[in-house]
């Protein structure tokens, strides 16, 4: 029986394998090794640069607790054969290493606190209106005044307290480190205060809250980590500093601990150097404490789950 002319036969399917896509049966190398040797590579780089910068303090504990024939040893040892704490007795019975730290103490925490109420709310306005002519001003001396040495400024700087009579007053230093530490403090806060959503702030004030409401409750916490960073930042400059401290106080009661320092150290240069070691031990600590129980509060600056969704 012959097939009619209009009706079409059926073609055979014909079922093709697929053929093997060399893109997937390539396997990706994966890049764990080279994460791992990256990884690696930055703990060592951290590691060198741990052992760089505890270096000095280490030395310096060591230095400490030797006694005199192993301070003038040719080959001295990490480790003291013989530690004694005779040198921390010898420098408190030479210098008032006591009253020096306390007068360090009150110049470095009224810099800090004062430095911090000043430059708050100056930052938060740089940061809101960062396009206007006084923020762009402000940022302007921010940058000069950083690129002044401290030898062109300290000549006019002691005629001026000298005519307002701050001259030998731990009144005066303070407002010296008050006026060096400004700038960059509202530098630092103000970065700080552009990181703050300002969608926080709408969200607060469409809920009722006023303006200084607002400031408070809502943006102070926020700035806190840099709030503490700025004055940490401050208190540190203000307790290691030398230049200003050495020219503006005459009187020896009211010399910091820097100065003092220097008073181990004889007419001919030569450095009573345990003594010395243990008194800048001594001097290193309170900063060490200071960061050792307020860095929570500086590693904790983000802002994570604050915005509203």
């Amino acid at each position: 029986m012959s097939p009619r002319p209009n009706e079409r036969r059926p073609r055979p399917s014909i079922t093709r394998s697929p053929s093997p896509s060399p893109r997937l049966n390539e396997r990706r190398p994966r890049p764990t090794a080279r994460r791992r040797a990256a990884r690696t590579g930055q703990y060592l780089a951290l590691l060198g640069y741990l052992v760089f910068l505890a270096f000095p303090l280490l030395w310096l504990v060591s230095t400490a607790f030797k006694p005199p024939r192993e301070l003038a040893s040719l080959h001295p040892g990490w480790i003291p054969d013989h530690p004694t704490l005779d040198n921390f007795r010898q420098a408190f019975e030479e210098q008032p290493l006591l009253r020096s730290a306390g007068n360090s103490l009150i110049a470095s925490l009224a810099a800090a606190v004062i430095t911090v109420v000043i430059a708050t709310p100056m930052a938060y306005v740089m940061a809101r209106h960062h396009r206007s002519v006084l923020s762009r001003a402000a940022t302007g001396w921010i940058v000069v005044s950083q690129a002044f040495p401290f030898v062109l400024v300290i000549i006019p700087l002691f005629l001026v307290l000298k005519e307002v009579r701050l001259i030998d007053s731990l009144s005066g230093l303070i407002m010296v480190y008050v006026v060096w530490s400004l700038p960059f403090a509202l530098w630092m806060l103000a970065g700080y205060a552009r990181a703050v959503p300002r969608e926080l702030e709408e969200a607060a004030a469409v809920d009722g809250a006023g303006r200084l409401r607002v400031l408070i409750s809502v943006t102070m916490p926020l700035l806190t980590p840099g709030i503490v960073a700025t004055a940490l930042f401050a208190f540190i400059t203000a307790w290691n500093e030398f230049f200003f401290a050495l020219v503006l106080l005459k009187s020896p009661r009211k010399q910091t601990m820097p100065i003092i320092l220097t008073h181990f150290i004889g007419t001919e240069g030569v450095a009573d150097l345990g003594p010395l070691a243990a008194a800048s031990l001594l001097a290193t600590l309170p900063s060490l404490v200071l960061f050792a129980l307020i860095q929570r509060r500086i590693t904790s600056g983000t802002l994570a789950g604050a915005v509203k969704r």
